[in-house]
């Protein structure tokens, strides 16, 4: 799977994070009605909103005069299995990692017994 770069640029930034957290629990929400459980301005949820719709984390719906955001599942399934394949991908590179620093080890090992034998026989 190919990773979206975009999609996590948009999910690095913590407070976005935190609003999609949001929408999450709460079903949907408003710049507004985010900008009261967050620590930044009404102006600064709405620009973090953009961000996330443009990647379609987020999708809106007008209600009134303000816009009700929901997380779209689907795009959220998508960037977990990102996640997810990015992390096995790392295992696998990781594991690659420890066998090649335990072959090295051993030899080491190996050496310095050999080192301890000849010391014995001089």
């Amino acid at each position: 799977m190919r990773v979206d770069d975009e999609l996590w640029s948009a999910v690095g930034d913590p407070t976005r994070r935190r609003m999609l957290d949001l929408l999450l629990s709460e079903g949907s929400g408003t710049a507004t009605s985010l900008s009261e459980q967050l620590p930044v301005t009404r102006q600064a949820v709405a620009k973090h909103l953009l961000v996330l719709d443009r990647v379609g984390l987020v999708h809106a719906t007008t209600a009134g005069r303000e816009k009700q955001f929901r997380v779209d599942q689907a795009q959220l399934a998508r960037a977990v299995a990102q996640l997810a394949d990015v992390g096995a991908a790392w295992d696998s590179r990781l594991q690659r990692i420890k066998r090649i620093a335990e072959t090295i080890q051993r030899g080491k090992d190996t050496d310095s017994h050999t080192d301890t034998d000849t010391d014995k026989k001089q």
